[in-house]
C-alpha cells in the first residue's frame, strides 16, 4: 500500500467499511460519508476498471459512462501499474457470481 495513504484516518475508515455487512448499510453509510457528486465520481470509476478491465474501448467507455478520458487514462494507469485493488475486487465478484447462478 502506499506509504502515503497509511494513516489512521484511512486506516479508520477502511475499518469501518469492512464492518458493513449489507447492501443496504453500504448505501446508509456512503450516503452520510460522501456528497452525491463524490460518490457518483468514485462510482463512475469502478464502472470505467471494470469495462478496461473487460478491453472495451475508450470511445465505448466514454458513451455508456460519461467518464472524460482523463479519468479513463487514470483509471487504466492505475490498472496497469497500481496495486491490483481492482483485480482483486473483480475476480471476486466475477466467483460470486458464477456460485450464484
Amino acid at each position: 500500500m502506499n506509504e502515503k495513504l497509511r494513516e489512521l484516518n484511512v486506516e479508520f475508515l477502511f475499518s469501518a467499511i469492512l464492518k458493513l455487512e449489507t447492501m443496504e448499510e453500504c448505501y446508509n453509510f456512503f450516503e452520510d460519508l460522501c456528497t452525491m457528486p463524490e460518490l457518483k465520481a468514485l462510482s463512475q470509476r469502478i464502472q470505467v476498471a471494470k469495462m478496461l478491465s473487460e478491453k472495451k474501448v475508450y470511445s465505448d467507455i466514454v458513451a455508456e459512462t460519461g467518464a472524460s478520458t482523463a479519468t479513463i487514462s487514470r483509471v487504466k494507469r492505475s490498472l496497469d501499474y497500481g496495486c491490483d485493488g481492482y483485480k482483486v475486487v473483480f475476480e471476486r465478484l466475477d466467483a460470486e457470481k458464477k456460485t450464484s447462478e
